[in-house]
C-alpha cells in the first residue's frame, strides 16, 4: 500500500524564496501544508498557487519550533516532511524520499537524517558549522515533534532513526544585513535566555572567551578557513554572535560592574592566553608536517634508504 506524505512548512515574509520551495515538492507530496506567521508580504498569495491548506499562526521569532509543531497537528499523511521556506527539495532527494516511505525493508525506520547544503553569500559553505549541517526532517506521523525549548534545537522522533544519501539545499543568507538582522532579533535575544536559564554564571572574560573561542572553533577547528574569505567573515559573524549573546544575557542581568585593579592588565593576560590558541591551531591545522608526521618520517627514511 502506497505511503502517503504531507510536506508542512512554517513561513514569515518568505515571498523570494518561497515559490521555488514549493514547486519543489509539488510533485512530491500528496498534502502541502503552510503555517503563516502574520506574513505582510505576498507570502500568501504565493501560498495559495500550491495548496489550500494554510492555517495562521501568532508570529513567535522566539519560538520559531511553535508553529512548526502547530502544522504537524494538521497533517494527514503517513510520513511528515518538515521544510522551511527557503528550502528546496531537489530531484534526486524528492526521488529518494519516494522510495524509502514505500520500501518494506525500511519498515522498522521513523525518521531519516538529511545532509543540508547551506548557499551563504552566493557561495555552498562546505566548512564551519555549515556542512554537512544533517537535520531530522522526514517522520512517521505521531512519531516526531520539536521540543519547543530553543530556536537551534533538533526535531526529535521516536525509534529507529536512518540517514538518507541525497542533499536538502537551503539557500541561507543572501546579505549582510539579512544575517545580523536575524542574528540579532531572533536567535541571540533566545540563546542569551536559554544560557540564563541552564544557570550559567557569567564572568567579565567571557565578553572575550565566548566570541575568541567562536571564532577558533570555526575557523580552524571546523576548518572554515577552506572556504576562503566567504569562510573568514563567516567565521567573524559566529564571534560577533557569541559576544551578542553575552552582552543580552549581561544586559537581563542588570550590567553588574567587575571591580578590578588593573583592568587593562586583565584583558591584556585574557588576549594573551586566546592569542596562545590561535597559534596552536594555527600550526595544527596548517603546517603540514604537524599535520602528518608519519608519512613526512616515512618518507626521509624512503629517501634514506635509496
Amino acid at each position: 500500500m502506497k505511503q502517503t506524505l504531507s510536506v508542512v512548512l512554517s513561513v514569515h515574509n518568505e515571498e523570494k524564496l518561497l515559490e521555488e520551495a514549493l514547486k519543489s515538492i509539488k510533485d512530491l507530496a500528496d498534502e502541502i501544508i503552510v503555517v503563516d506567521n502574520e506574513s505582510t508580504d505576498k507570502t500568501v498569495q504565493i501560498t495559495k498557487k500550491y495548496t489550500k491548506n494554510i492555517f495562521v499562526h501568532q508570529n513567535t521569532p522566539n519560538s520559531l519550533n511553535i508553529p512548526k509543531n502547530y502544522g504537524f497537528s494538521k497533517a494527514k499523511g503517513d510520513w511528515i516532511l518538515s521544510l522551511d521556506g527557503d528550502e528546496v527539495i531537489p530531484v534526486e532527494l524528492a526521488a529518494e524520499i519516494s522510495r524509502i516511505i514505500n520500501s518494506p525493508s525500511d519498515s522498522s525506520v521513523n525518521g531519516y537524517w538529511m545532509s543540508r547544503k547551506n548557499i551563504v553569500f552566493g557561495k555552498w559553505i562546505k566548512h564551519g558549522i555549515w556542512y554537512p549541517d544533517k537535520q531530522l526532517r522526514l517522520f512517521r506521523r505521531g512519531k516526531g515533534k520539536f521540543p519547543e525549548k530553543h530556536n537551534h534545537e533538533y526535531l526529535e522522533a521516536t525509534g529507529e532513526l536512518a540517514e538518507l544519501k541525497n542533499h536538502l539545499i537551503h539557500q541561507n543568507y543572501q546579505t549582510i544585513v539579512q544575517f545580523v538582522d536575524k542574528m540579532n532579533h531572533t536567535y541571540t535575544d533566545n540563546e542569551a535566555e536559554v544560557l540564563l536559564a541552564l544557570g550559567k554564571k557569567l564572568e567579565w572574560f567571557d565578553a572575550i572567551r565566548m566570541p575568541a573561542s567562536d571564532f577558533i572553533l570555526n575557523f580552524f577547528r571546523r576548518q572554515s578557513y577552506k572556504d576562503g574569505l566567504h569562510g573568514l567573515i563567516l567565521s567573524l559573524l559566529q564571534a560577533f554572535y557569541a559576544l551578542l549573546v553575552f552582552a543580552k544575557a549581561w544586559e537581563k542581568q542588570g550590567f553588574w560592574e567587575y571591580d578590578s585593579k588593573d583592568f587593562v592588565r586583565d584583558v591584556k593576560s585574557e588576549l594573551k592566553d586566546k592569542g596562545k590558541e590561535f597559534s596552536w591551531w594555527y600550526t595544527k591545522e596548517l603546517i603540514p608536517w604537524f599535520l602528518k608526521p608519519k608519512q613526512i618520517i616515512k618518507k626521509f627514511i624512503n629517501a634514506s634508504t635509496h
